[in-house]
């Protein structure tokens, strides 16, 4: 009888029970990265390009809501006119370009 009492209590298969603890966590794990942290970074990344390409005479949005027209564009610093006065932006702060203008081309 005492053997018997000693199979019993030791488990069978110490490895797969192990990986069968680990496989939820790493599922899960996956689940995050696909459905959250991958597109944040997608629009993360779009948002950048799109401040990089702002221009003279482009039509933006703040992250206060202004809606301006770029009058000149420095490295971190637009000047930005907002009905009949200009103001220094941020280029960070830029939520959206409205109306992107042509490049001009030069013949």
């Amino acid at each position: 009888m005492p053997s018997s009492l000693i199979m019993q209590a030791a488990p069978a298969g110490g490895a797969a029970s192990a990986l069968g603890g680990i496989l939820p966590f790493v599922l899960i794990g996956l689940i995050f990265y696909f459905l959250l942290i991958r597109p944040q970074n997608q629009r993360l990344k779009k948002h950048r390009q799109l401040l990089s390409e702002i221009t003279r005479g482009d039509t933006i949005v703040t992250n206060g809501g202004l809606i301006g027209k770029v009058k000149k564009v420095a490295d971190d610093e637009l000047t930005v006119t907002f009905g009949d006065n200009d103001m220094k932006v941020v280029r960070t702060m830029i939520a959206d370009v409205r109306n992107k203008t042509a490049a001009n081309d030069t013949k």
